[in-house]
């Protein structure tokens, strides 16, 4: 196990499940002190009380993403209790497989609202305290829809390339202060998110069969790409994306 993040802080947002609560695993083993933060108050407390047992420090913040306020909270308390912020990933996100004249505004709003919204928001909350400090990670995730065309995720595939114009734009902005800002981009992942697609055979084969590696990621594989977005390893690499989806993307 590594010790490369011993004495950071870090917050993961969606981290209740799938590729959220591997990015807080890889942190945890890294020996950063982990705050947890997902709508959902349950999944999260099981992650405490689970690294508690393994001798590691982390706490949960049931957290509306969306909301300024609730945001604010979630970054204040996390350096209230820690003392320090080092890392943010940020992972809330939501997926609507609606086509465009079947949506409604108001999904399209709440995808916006959670995908986009929920990093900037997130983002400023965590700056307040890295840029007067002149250090810091930001590690935004994005998705490989972001560089490609799919039916009825209009919603998602636009906030997910917002998520990327961000991080290139805020990667500039705070090179300045010492603050890598860098995302990833992933593909298919067996993961909670995409549950229903995988009960299907027929789409689970159709999907797999478009991916050059035939096969979904496992989370656990996104674990050292975000830690290397995380720790030193990244220091002169600010405003990227880092795509990771079996070659999807490439073809």
């Amino acid at each position: 196990m590594t010790t490369a993040l011993k004495g950071k802080v870090a917050i993961v947002t969606g981290a209740g499940r799938g590729l959220g609560r591997a990015m807080a695993e890889a942190l945890a083993e890294a020996g950063a002190r982990v705050c947890v933060a997902a709508r959902t108050g349950r999944e999260l407390d099981t992650f405490v009380e689970e690294q508690a047992a393994l001798g590691r420090e982390a706490r949960a913040c049931a957290t509306d993403i969306t909301d300024a306020d609730a945001v604010n909270h979630l970054v204040d308390s996390t350096v209230d209790t820690f003392g320090r912020l080092d890392v943010l990933v940020n992972n809330s996100g939501i997926v609507a497989t609606t086509p465009l004249l079947q949506q409604e505004p108001e999904e399209w709003d709440r995808v916006i609202a959670t995908n986009l919204r929920g990093v900037y928001l997130a983002t400023r909350a965590a700056g307040r305290y890295m840029v007067p400090a002149k250090s810091g990670k930001i590690v935004n995730i994005a998705s490989n829809f972001a560089f490609k065309g799919v039916a009825g995720h209009a919603a998602y595939s636009a906030s997910k390339a917002g998520v990327i114009a961000f991080t290139r734009t805020m990667g500039v902005e705070w090179a300045r202060y010492g603050i890598g800002v860098n995302a990833l981009a992933p593909g298919y992942f067996a993961t909670p998110l995409n549950a229903e697609l995988r009960a299907d055979p027929e789409t689970t084969e159709r999907v797999i069969k478009a991916i050059p590696a035939r096969r979904m990621g496992e989370p656990a594989e996104i674990k050292p790409w975000l830690l290397m977005l995380a720790g030193e390893a990244s220091d002169f690499m600010t405003g990227e994306t880092i795509v990771i989806d079996g070659g999807q993307s490439s073809r």
